[in-house]
């Protein structure tokens, strides 16, 4: 991979930026400059969560095979490059602020048949949900090794965990997920055009059954808690910057 391959664009500088902004406000005291800090912290962080997320695919499908993603802008971690709008952008924001829920919302476009092999094809959508992975390990990480602020540290929390439920969601093998296309490259191809058949509608269904079913809910939520702490998350800071973060509750 060509060195200019790579260019992070000024947006994503921006919202790196931004994030950095929100992280310096929740040091002050004031519950004001710690809700508006743990709000701006949050929002950016999870923007440039989401280009790191579809940076993943791309970087590995660049190395891959598919050199298309590069005139595409797609390692440019320029979040317009990924994202639609309202189904990218509205929704997902949403669904964080009034549900916890961090739906995954962007999309990168990859042409399959320049990918060197089905291991590789696998690797593509494993990248996704490993950048959310490796993220939240080192947003806990970061609280356990440098014991910042109260207010910091629950902000950190909050994001970490976050990144873990985007990992559990996105790594479910359900048509639509990242989870599915890990394993549809080696599935027969009866079960791969089930999947292509279900992909536009499987996801919401999932969702639907997150707010619809409680004991669905539970065991999801469960699971994340249980990766979080095993990365060395405190589910108490993290509960404390999800109550900063939905202050009017």
């Amino acid at each position: 991979m060509k060195r200019s391959a790579v260019r992070p664009s000024p947006l994503f500088l921006g919202l790196l930026a931004a994030t950095v902004v929100g992280a310096v406000l929740t040091v002050f005291e004031g519950e004001a400059l710690l809700i508006t800090g743990t709000v701006l912290f949050i929002l950016g962080g999870w923007a440039v969560s989401l280009c790191l997320h579809e940076f993943g695919h791309a970087i590995v499908a660049y190395r891959g095979g598919d050199y298309s993603v590069r005139s595409k802008g797609y390692l440019t971690l320029d979040i317009r490059n990924y994202t639609d709008p309202v189904l990218s952008i509205v929704l997902p924001l949403v669904l964080l602020a009034f549900g916890g829920i961090p739906l995954p919302g962007g999309a990168v476009w990859i042409n399959h048949h320049s990918l060197r092999s089905k291991g590789v094809e696998s690797m593509v959508s494993l990248a996704g949900p490993a950048s959310n992975l490796a993220l939240g390990a080192l947003l806990a990480g970061s609280v356990a090794v440098f014991n910042p602020s109260v207010g910091l540290a629950s902000a950190l929390s909050y994001l970490a965990y976050l990144q873990i439920i985007a990992f559990v969601l996105n790594i479910l093998p359900i048509p639509g997920l990242d989870g599915w296309g890990v394993w549809e490259p080696f599935m027969p191809p009866a079960a791969q055009q089930f999947g292509a058949k279900v992909r536009p509608w499987a996801p919401l269904v999932l969702f639907a059954s997150l707010f619809a079913f409680p004991m669905v809910a539970v065991v999801f939520f469960d699971i994340a808690e249980v990766v979080f702490g095993l990365l060395g998350g405190h589910m108490s800071f993290a509960a404390f910057g999800q109550s900063n973060f939905m202050f009017w509750r």
